[in-house]
């Protein structure tokens, strides 16, 4: 639904709360100070410690206090001394010193600390407090053996610790409660904090897991309690904007004198700064009650024997408890009831207008969502008042995109437990059981936190980056379905892939998920992946990708079939941590298959769907380091190979294009003509949406489609990423023109701005970098709309780690004299130490490139023989090796030098081409990892031990080439980052 609003309205971003920096003052420690009898009656029969320990689990509290019990002031004072204690609570003494004499004299002596007077009332005490200076206590409480009321003192003074702090922090609310009756407020203090504490509970139900929950609850509103005028206003003026209601009194000082009309006074003065914050006159006098009505201030009276019943009655209408009650403004008769936030943002629609009218002009929405810690959210929609805007519908829009925008945010970065109630299109990340997620789930779950603490992800206009709707089955539905149907013999034995996938397709997996599986469906509407995610697989040091299977369903109508279909792509997931391959490389690692366990993520398909085909535009893998830098490509810039189609297309090693985001103009590939034509995409790979049925199999690409770039021309699906060879003119146009040769060429994107692809993976690698702290490989898939705006899908992240890779040693720091081939301008990255062969082109100063096509054919033959053997070599030549230019260098084609593991362009003193830095070859390079040097020793860049090489019999000799065999492998040594590359002796 789009929304016409106001300017000021249109565009909001909602900023995050982190409850975690909340309460963060806590009453840890509690000195006792009481009489033995007193002593005894809260050790044994009042068991404060348990009792207390017990009322904070049942709300939900975390960090109960330790309480330590003492009878005489010195003792009290040892304590002190020695001890961090938070919180001195001082109860009736004996014959000799009062409970006030006790705590004057902790307070001469300890003067921070805080203070409690707890005292039981008679005629004297009463007489008492009138006379003394209590001031320089916290409070004075009327103690009638109640533990409740200790519960109710340290949360009182905890909410007054943290009240500065989480006011700024977060915008937490308080209820103003103005009494100077000790005896009242030590009644009602324990029925408001249980009230409250309990509310805290239900509307923590709004966290995504238990962990946010228990979090929440820190943001429920504060409890302040003023003794005089004075005091109550200054908090007020204080804290205007989070005041969420107050409760006062008729009768306190001002000005140090009792005044009959006081509360009164209060809340009128309260009224005139704030028309909507609910005002509760609570009095003994029951001739109050037409003053305060008359105001129109509720009231509640004193001497009721449900006063505590009244109470909670007025907080639940009107300062925002409990559930939402839409009602008809003349009647006041109930319309609708709304439980929690995904309830208004479904039912706001359906709300009449002058119910509606009534409400928003009220502030109550605002209101309910404070009390429920919904800040961002209520503090928005606080400033848009009816005075503002007054239109009941577009307030209705405003609330409902504030609701949509707040829960898209809340869904981000978080491990949410799936719940079909709440799981629905503006979700994100669920799990479904207890066990782990898996090395996947858990780089998307980390994708997806990275993408909300960092808000320039979505910066890019007409461009949204998200995760795909994801659902991840931990490993303990694993370890149950694996048990319950009896699973490891077979799994375990030596059998066929083929026998143990039937065996599993067999199975049944527990009937609890079905209308999990419903929801979930329902929430994303389109093709489901079923992906592996084993504890093993990409875990930080062992590279595990790509070992187990990947399976996609299509989206069907039927929900039963696609049931049909979700299970047994998720049983053929489950089977492949059985198959040869992963058992041999399970051997390989040194891991035990046993211990391997499997979480399955299901996850949307990016894509669109064309007929019977479903596919991306755009796929994509990003690495954050290129060994293969041109031009002036650093390492540190990165690479990204993109596809069309399926991202399966890039992992089998399609034909790719190979694009360094912070140099999207540079493309090797498109660069000439006849490059272009030869190595850019000619096929690709989509999902077969007709394709349904139970025929799974071992090869997880049993429905996916390998289809020509000309079907993806039909599908109009290449708009902004293909040019056009113009056969006539001889020439490659961006863009699509009728009849000519579609190539893959990326340009809308890359090179004309249609979409800020290179931007986006500049981000996702910088962050992604960041946040891993070391090198990444992040999968992406990309939607491109015709109206230049698209979704850019993050799928998943994992470490580079790859053994050959670890270079331990400083390249550049190895002396020449060790050195048989050095270059400070190579291509590649690693170590090898299995290659003792070397051949070269035995040119000398009086080298003419007229024998360049007859050196080709005899390099050609000798490759042939090491292919044969199945040995790799060193090959050394002058001038540019695949030159089609036979002047400028030796025209071998790849085949003819594929067997070789190191290339490397000498520059001779009379014959010095520009070094090509392996363009022609580049494709292959790249793929096979093979390392390119240029020398030019004239130049002062690297040496070629040639005399070394001439010295040494040879395997075989042709009038051009010579071929040399070490008796031991020589070792090469690539920095990829440095562009330093040696092969020593």
């Amino acid at each position: 639904m789009e929304s016409q609003l106001p300017q000021q309205w249109s565009k909001f971003y909602l900023k995050d709360v982190n409850f975690v920096n909340l309460m963060m003052r806590r009453v840890y420690n509690v000195l006792i100070v009481a009489n033995p009898y007193d002593e005894f009656m809260l050790e044994d029969d009042g068991r404060v410690e348990e009792k207390i320990y017990n009322e904070y689990m049942e709300l939900g509290l975390r960090y109960p206090p330790t309480f330590t019990q003492v009878s005489t002031i010195p003792e009290a004072e040892q304590i002190l001394a020695t001890t961090n204690i938070d919180l001195v609570i001082c109860m009736p003494g004996n014959a000799d010193n009062d409970a006030f004499a006790v705590a004057r004299a902790i307070k001469d002596k300890f003067p921070r600390i805080h203070c409690i007077v707890l005292t039981p009332f008679s005629h004297g005490i009463t007489k008492r407090i009138e006379n003394e200076d209590m001031s320089i206590f916290d409070y004075v409480f009327c103690w009638l053996g109640n533990t409740n009321l200790i519960l109710s003192i340290i949360k009182l003074i905890e909410d007054k610790m943290n009240l500065e702090h989480d006011i700024k922090e977060a915008g937490v609310q308080l209820i103003l409660l103005v009494e100077d009756s000790i005896r009242f407020y030590s009644s009602i203090l324990p029925n408001l904090y249980s009230y409250i504490l309990l509310q805290s509970q239900h509307f923590s139900t709004e966290a995504l897991n238990p962990h946010a929950a228990t979090l929440r609850m820190r943001g429920r509103p504060k409890v302040v309690l003023a003794r005089n005028y004075e005091e109550a206003w200054n908090i007020y003026r204080k804290y205007s904007k989070n005041v969420l209601g107050v409760i006062s009194d008729v009768r306190f000082p001002i000005h140090g004198k009792k005044d009959s009309e006081a509360g009164l006074k209060l809340l009128k003065a309260i009224r005139k700064q704030n028309e909507y914050v609910p005002l509760i006159i609570e009095s003994s006098e029951s001739g109050n009650r037409e003053k305060a009505e008359a105001q129109g201030f509720h009231f509640v009276d004193k001497n009721s024997k449900k006063i505590s019943l009244d109470l909670r009655h007025l907080l639940e209408e009107h300062m925002g408890f409990g559930d939402f009650i839409f009602r008809d403004p003349k009647t006041k008769e109930e319309i609708m009831r709304v439980h929690n936030l995904k309830e208004l943002q479904d039912n706001i629609f359906a709300i009449p207008n002058d119910s509606m009218l009534y409400h928003i002009s009220r502030n109550h929405m605002s209101r309910w969502l404070s009390a429920r810690a919904i800040f961002p959210v209520s503090a928005f929609l606080k400033d848009v008042t009816w005075h503002k805007l007054q239109d009941v519908n577009l307030h209705r829009q405003i609330i409902y995109d504030a609701i949509v925008q707040y829960r898209r945010m809340k869904n981000l970065g978080v491990v949410a437990v799936f719940d079909r109630t709440k799981f629905d299109k503006f979700s994100h990340f669920a799990r479904i059981g207890e066990g782990s997620m898996g090395g996947k789930g858990r780089g998307i779950a980390y994708l997806d936190n990275i993408i909300k603490r960092h808000p320039d992800f979505n910066q890019f206009e007409g461009a949204s980056v998200q995760i795909p709707r994801t659902v991840v089955l931990c490993t303990d539905v694993f370890d149950q379905f694996m048990e319950n149907n009896n699973l490891y013999p077979i799994a375990l034995s030596d059998a066929s892939n083929e026998d143990i996938l039937q065996a599993f397709l067999k199975a049944q997996l527990p009937d609890d998920f079905i209308e999990d599986f419903y929801a979930f469906f329902e929430a994303t509407q389109s093709p489901i992946a079923i992906r592996s995610s084993s504890l093993l697989e990409d875990a930080h040091y062992q590279p595990f990708a790509g070992i187990y299977a990947t399976y996609m369903i299509p989206y069907l109508e039927d929900r039963e079939e696609m049931l049909h279909m979700m299970a047994c792509a998720i049983k053929s997931v489950y089977a492949s941590v059985y198959y040869k391959d992963s058992k041999a490389y399970m051997a390989a690692t040194s891991n035990v298959i046993d211990q391997e366990k499997m979480a399955v993520i299901l996850q949307e398909v990016v894509g669109k769907r064309y007929g019977n085909r479903f596919y991306p535009n755009i796929s994509g893998v990003l690495r954050s380091l290129n060994y293969y830098p041109i031009g002036d490509e650093k390492a540190e810039d990165g690479i990204a190979s993109l596809a069309l189609g399926l991202g399966k297309y890039i992992v089998d090693g399609g034909q790719t294009l190979r694009v360094s985001p912070y140099h999207p103009h540079q493309v090797l590939q498109t660069s000439e003509m006849e490059i272009a034509l030869r190595e850019t995409q000619t096929q690709f790979y989509a999902l077969d949406m007709e394709h349904i049925g139970e025929d799974f199999k071992v090869d997880e690409g049993f429905n996916i489609l390998k289809l020509k770039v000309r079907d993806a021309e039909k599908d109009n699906s290449l708009n902004y990423i293909a040019s056009t060879y113009d056969p006539y003119d001889q020439v490659i146009r961006p863009g699509l023109y009728e009849g000519g040769r579609k190539i893959i060429s990326f340009s809308g994107v890359l090179q004309q701005g249609v979409f800020p692809l290179p931007e986006i993976m500049q981000t996702a690698m910088k962050y992604g970098v960041e946040e891993m702290k070391r090198p990444v490989e992040i999968e992406f898939a990309c939607n491109l709309n015709a109206d230049r705006t698209g979704e850019f899908y993050l799928l998943q992240i994992r470490p580079i780690v790859d053994s050959k890779q670890m270079l331990e040693e400083d390249v550049a720091g190895i002396p020449d004299e060790e050195c048989l081939i050095r270059s400070h301008n190579s291509l590649g990255h690693g170590i090898s130490e299995d290659v003792a062969d070397v051949v070269y082109v035995k040119a000398g100063n009086d080298f003419s490139a007229a024998n360049n096509p007859a050196i080709a054919a005899d390099i050609e033959q000798i490759n042939h023989n090491f292919l044969e053997e199945g040995r790799n070599y060193i090959l050394v030549g002058p001038g540019r090796w695949g030159s089609s230019d036979s002047w400028l260098g030796i025209p071998v084609r790849w085949p003819n030098i594929s067997a070789a593991r190191v290339i490397v362009e000498v520059a001779l003193k009379n014959y010095r081409v520009d070094p090509s830095q392996g363009t022609h070859f580049f494709q292959n390079l790249t793929s096979f990892g093979v390392g390119y040097f240029t020398v030019d020793a004239n130049a002062g860049n690297g040496l070629f031990r040639k005399d070394i090489l001439d010295a040494m019999p040879a395997v075989e000799e042709t009038r051009h080439v010579r071929h040399v065999r070490f008796g031991k492998p020589l070792k090469i040594l690539m920095d990829g980052k440095k562009q330093e590359g040696v092969v020593l002796i």
